[in-house]
């Protein structure tokens, strides 16, 4: 590949990452907050050599004799100009749907302890915080109190009920794992629809065990605005 091909590249590249982490918030769709700094850096490295290429392919371009570069090289523009002009989705329902929901932690029996409930109705609760409550408080304090959760919905392959979902990364995309709460009650939104629930816990077998089924009986849907970082098991939006 020729010296202005190679420099052209360069600076797509840096550019495209300046513009996914300096100037908007895409990055968040592919890697967690705490890669900005490393994605900045990495923007302007590339950025610096595209422009010292140009410099050094403009010095000596009189003195060689150069030849078009093969056709298949022109290809590796696109991902290049992609990160200018083309902002891929999030991951949603597609990936959640072939993830293994994530594993709650197992606690030992002497660390079994929840905080109260707020006394609030209904109670605002994450996905995780919720599944915890209901395969390992063993007061079960979540029975028949009224909850309030926030995600996406991934179609269930069954014909009853549908998945509340959240995506977590522990480094990026790749590694996604998905926390899924059994919606019953409501017909299902289009998938990847990010809602605001509130339903009951849904009977099945016994609250503080592996046995308990993470599932909501819904009475309330209520579409929202996907959140800038969706990879987070955040509490419900407003």
């Amino acid at each position: 590949m020729k010296r202005p091909v190679q420099a052209v590249l360069l600076l797509l590249s840096g550019l495209g990452l300046l513009q996914a982490s300096l100037f908007t918030d895409m990055f968040l769709r592919y890697v967690k907050p705490g890669m900005r700094p490393l994605l900045i850096v990495s923007g302007v490295v590339l950025l610096t050599l595209g422009l010292a290429e140009a410099w050094s392919a403009y010095r000596t371009a009189r003195r060689e004799e150069g030849h078009p570069p093969p056709h298949v090289a022109w290809l590796l523009f696109l991902p290049a100009l992609s990160l200018l002009f083309y902002s891929p989705p999030a991951l949603g329902s597609y990936t959640a749907a072939r993830e293994a929901p994530r594993v709650t932690e197992t606690r030992d029996a002497g660390d079994q302890d929840f905080d109260p409930l707020p006394a609030t109705s209904p109670v605002p609760i994450t996905l995780g915080d919720f599944t915890r409550r209901v395969r390992q408080d063993r007061t079960g304090a979540i029975k028949e109190r009224t909850v309030r959760m926030t995600g996406f919905v991934t179609p269930a392959d069954e014909d009853d009920g549908w998945y509340l979902t959240r995506l977590l990364l522990n480094c990026c995309a790749a590694d996604a794992q998905s926390l899924k709460v059994r919606v019953h009650g409501v017909e299902a939104p289009k998938a990847d629809t990010w809602v605001t629930v509130m339903g009951t816990w849904h009977p099945g077998g016994t609250l503080g065990t592996n046995s308990a089924e993470v599932a909501l009986d819904v009475r309330e849907v209520k579409k929202v605005q996907r959140p800038s970082n969706s990879y987070m098991d955040a509490l419900p939006l407003d």
